[in-house]
């Protein structure tokens, strides 16, 4: 990567790393759904100023439906899970339980457009359930009902952002990636919008809640899908991807310095553990072990042997 590409993946790893730093502070005060409606509406309407001003395609009307689906998926649902969960969970714990979206992914693309799982993502898929394990078995935390519920509100969302990718590759080919972000988001206002009214604020906002509330709409959703798609045209989709293993990296860090947050050590084996897990998901891994050479030599066998028989395209998350 050139240096520019460096600074751009720090900064979206630090703006998404930071979303969960600032829902953790909004979302006790506004509610996760004001919270979410928020974020998707004002990053909804700064994405469309943007487009208009560099006059960019965005596909609006022949793709409203596609873009609908995935403000729900990628973006409505999602925010609005893990939202609510950091009502209870650290910012640190969300970012880490967050980087398991590609081990959700897999699994979904093996059930939706038969994407082969692989030795290595099976291998990937084990590390990351048992980092997930260890991370929760083995937090300092009491468990609760209200825990529970919160780490699987962020697994459910996780698991969302699964089914958007795996949808986005499969029926929304060709979409201006512009047009995607903008769509998605007033897409996924008009979503939250009537749910608004269901669960209003819990209290005023204070000056540095709403300051936290626009950071998170147009710094970690705004500036940060603009950074995201960049990163894809310049260095590729394979290469951007890798913001994947900075931001829980970043999320802890700034749970830590700004809100005091105390990481265990488990919770670091556990999030390195699923980042692994992720890493052989996502196929960006070293080859650390002749065990794993010799099983990416027997994938790779295998997927020239499918593509010789079937022409298949074997697609990678």
């Amino acid at each position: 990567m050139k240096a520019e590409d460096l600074v751009r993946l720090f900064l979206l790893s630090a703006l998404w790393g930071g979303s969960f730093l600032f829902m953790r502070i909004a979302a006790p005060v506004l509610g996760p759904i004001v919270v979410a409606e928020s974020r998707v509406l004002i990053a909804g309407i700064a994405l469309l100023l943007y487009a208009c001003a560099a006059k960019s395609p965005m596909e609006l009307r022949s793709r409203w439906l596609q873009y609908l689906i995935i403000g729900a998926t990628n973006s409505a649902i999602p925010f609005a899970l893990i939202a609510a969960a950091q009502l209870r969970l650290p910012a640190s714990l969300a970012a880490i339980l967050n980087a398991t979206s590609p081990l959700f992914g897999a699994v979904i693309a093996r059930i939706w457009i038969k994407d082969p799982l692989t030795l290595r993502k099976i291998g990937g898929l084990i590390l990351g359930i048992a980092g997930v394990i260890l991370l929760v078995g083995w937090s300092p935390m009491d468990l609760s009902i209200e825990l529970a519920l919160s780490i699987g509100a962020s697994l459910m969302a996780a698991g969302f952002y699964g089914v958007a990718s795996v949808y986005t590759r499969a029926k929304v080919a060709g979409a201006p990636s512009l047009g995607m972000a903008v769509g998605s988001q007033l897409g996924a206002s008009l979503l939250l919008l009537p749910l608004v009214p269901i669960v209003p604020p819990f209290r005023p906002p204070s000056a540095g809640v709403l300051f936290c509330l626009l950071l998170l709409a147009l710094g970690s959703t705004g500036l940060a899908y603009l950074l995201y798609f960049r990163l894809i045209v310049d260095v590729g989709p394979a290469k951007a991807l890798t913001v994947t293993f900075l931001v829980p990296i970043f999320g802890v860090t700034w749970g830590a310095l700004i809100l005091g947050e105390q990481i265990a050590f488990s919770g670091l084996i556990g999030c390195a553990i699923i980042l692994m897990g992720t890493s052989f998901v996502l196929g960006v891994h070293p080859r650390f072990t002749g065990i794993l050479s010799a099983c990416n030599r027997e994938e790779n066998f295998g997927r020239k042997k499918r593509i010789a028989s079937s022409k298949a395209i074997s697609y990678d998350i």
